[in-house]
């Protein structure tokens, strides 16, 4: 019991360490892409841009990762969302979704209201939630 605490302390203390300053994030204009300079073809330099899928074109969205970090350190809670562990805890509850939080990102004007019905992005954020929480996570 004792060495799963530790665990779970050492990979929530990896996972801020590592994503410390995207509390202040942005919806950023199509800056994600650049071009090829021997053949003009664009290259998509978005994060995470695997985990999109194929049909995910509009790179100005805030990232999967940086939404579920957001709402870890408390970036959603005026839209009723927990921070922390009280995040991880209803996530693994199955009581906060993907959508809860792309809805409480809508609100906060952090994402356009289309998103919602943007099945990959979802599924993105769906599997960071089930990053962070440890989780199989369900849309």
């Amino acid at each position: 019991m004792k060495l799963t605490k530790l665990i779970n302390s050492t990979v929530i203390i990896a996972f801020l360490a590592l994503t410390s300053g995207i509390a202040s994030a942005q919806t950023a204009a199509n800056n994600n892409t650049s071009t090829d300079a021997t053949s003009e073809k664009p290259i998509n330099t978005a994060v995470n841009s695997d985990a999109l899928g194929s049909n995910y074109t509009n790179a100005s969205y805030i990232q999967p990762f940086n939404l579920v970090n957001l709402a870890y350190q408390g970036g959603f809670k005026q839209q009723g969302v927990p921070s922390g562990g009280a995040l991880i805890d209803e996530g693994r509850r199955g009581n906060i979704t993907a959508q809860d939080l792309v809805k409480a990102a809508i609100k906060a004007n952090k994402l356009p209201a289309q998103v919602l019905n943007n099945q990959d992005y979802i599924s993105a954020v769906s599997l960071q939630l089930g990053v962070l929480t440890g989780a199989n996570y369900p849309v």
